[in-house]
């Protein structure tokens, strides 16, 4: 009766287990894709914060980069705030790596590039993307979003 009664729990234990493996593996992927959607707005944000202070002419931008960054590289290094001036401003702390991926690396367009583009112009970063080739839970592709 004993060794009959272990094989039943043992049995009810292994169905239980394989049921929440689905689960967990939903969750894990939920998690990096709430990641990558926070990644992407910071790295917005920092693009949209050097843009407002190049249209103020708070910081020397290049002629021909319409006051967007020439790369992300810079929002993490900063600019220098006003030609007198010794401060700098910092945008970024640190370029975020790519849940996705698992690389720092993004994909980027410029201004003059086409919104779907997938090659950049190389002027200036208007938008970030992944370069992930994946397909969200929702069934759209990260590098959409």
């Amino acid at each position: 009766m004993t060794l009959l009664e272990l094989i039943i729990a043992c049995t009810i234990l292994l169905i239980l287990s394989s049921a929440a493996v689905p689960i967990a593996r939903y969750k894990i992927m939920r998690d990096k894709e709430a990641d990558l959607h926070y990644d992407l707005r910071q790295m917005r944000n920092a693009i949209d914060r050097y843009k407002d202070l190049a249209d103020q002419n708070k910081i020397r931008v290049e002629v021909g980069s319409e006051g967007y960054p020439p790369d992300l590289e810079t929002l993490v290094k900063g600019v220098q705030l006003g030609a007198g001036n010794d401060k700098k401003v910092r945008f970024l702390r640190k370029i975020p790596v790519d849940p996705m991926t698992g690389n720092a690396e993004w994909g980027f367009r410029s201004i003059s590039d086409d919104p779907d583009s997938s090659s950049w112009g190389g002027k200036n970063v208007f938008d970030v993307y992944s370069k992930s080739q994946g397909t969200a839970t929702d069934g759209t592709q990260y590098k959409n979003w």
